[in-house]
């Protein structure tokens, strides 16, 4: 593992973007999300696109791949990074969090998605019954189960395996006729095994690109929690609440992008997440 070899100058550390990481695309939405909470920062976007999807993966290659990406993000001079990734938040953070960052980057943060979502639940669920449309990987880690039980003991979560959602729209299929079979599909199976679900969690940060269809196959009066706008929100609360962190976050509007896939690749998908032109940069993670 690599050292923290952060800059400083006396006591105070070189100031620098906010890391974003993820597996692949979705952690666009997120960094959609953030960026509208919170324009006036600089972000550092990484996507493990070589290595994706994370989903079928193990809990120790997922921890293996994500500190690897943290690792980068941190050299590149990010003090905060937030995994913009389910799976690697179900699956990495908390190994991260109390394994390497107290030893190695005493000085760094890591934050991620699942966590600011289950809070959010509790504002608007009236039912008490949630569903959660999720990767198989996040699924299995049943960690939207474990944060519910911590935060919300009386609530009740049904979790549903989306599979085919994330290739539907990584081959460009999402608003075509063969997405409507598959969101329905998965939709009717969720509220079929509990009918008093009042609102859908979407547990994995592509499915935003779905949402004009998961809407309107979701039942009347069933409300859908995408990620995006729930991250930027705890994001910005975070840095009020620590002031030492904020201050080491630059401020230029500016955002990068990386990628271990190919650069072009990279940029035509992800042109799909964030409707505008993406020039991104190519790198490998060890």
């Amino acid at each position: 593992m690599k050292a923290d070899k952060c800059e400083k100058s006396g006591n105070k550390y070189t100031p620098g973007p906010i890391g974003i990481f993820d597996s692949g695309y979705g952690g666009l939405t997120i960094l959609d999300g953030i960026r509208r909470a919170l324009p006036e920062y600089d972000y550092l976007y990484l996507g493990d696109n070589a290595r994706a999807p994370y989903g079928t993966r193990s809990f120790d290659i997922v921890f293996d791949f994500t500190r690897q990406a943290v690792e980068e993000l941190f050299s590149r001079g990010c003090h905060l990074v937030i995994l913009a990734c389910n799976t690697a938040s179900a699956k990495a953070l908390r190994s991260i969090q109390q394994q390497v960052l107290p030893t190695l980057y005493p000085e760094r943060r890591v934050l991620g998605v699942i966590r600011p979502t289950v809070e959010k639940v509790g504002e608007i669920s009236r039912s008490g019954h949630l569903g959660l449309l999720a990767t198989p990987g996040t699924v299995r880690s049943h960690s939207y189960m474990l944060e519910i039980a911590k935060l919300h003991p009386d609530m009740q979560l049904t979790e549903t395996e989306c599979p085919m959602w994330v290739p539907l729209i990584e081959t460009g299929e999402a608003m075509g006729p063969g997405a409507d079979y598959f969101v329905k599909k998965y939709i009717d199976r969720t509220m079929a095994a509990d009918p008093q679900i009042d609102t859908l969690l979407l547990g994995c940060t592509h499915y935003p690109i779905l949402l004009p269809k998961i809407k309107a196959y979701a039942p009347e009066g069933v409300k859908v929690l995408a990620q995006g706008d729930i991250v930027g929100r705890s994001l910005a609360d975070y840095l009020r609440r620590h002031p030492e962190m904020e201050a080491k976050c630059t401020k230029g509007g500016v955002t990068s992008y990386f990628t271990t896939e190919n650069a072009d690749i990279f940029n035509r998908l992800a042109s799909l997440f964030t409707g505008d032109d993406v020039a991104a940069s190519r790198i490998t993670l060890s």
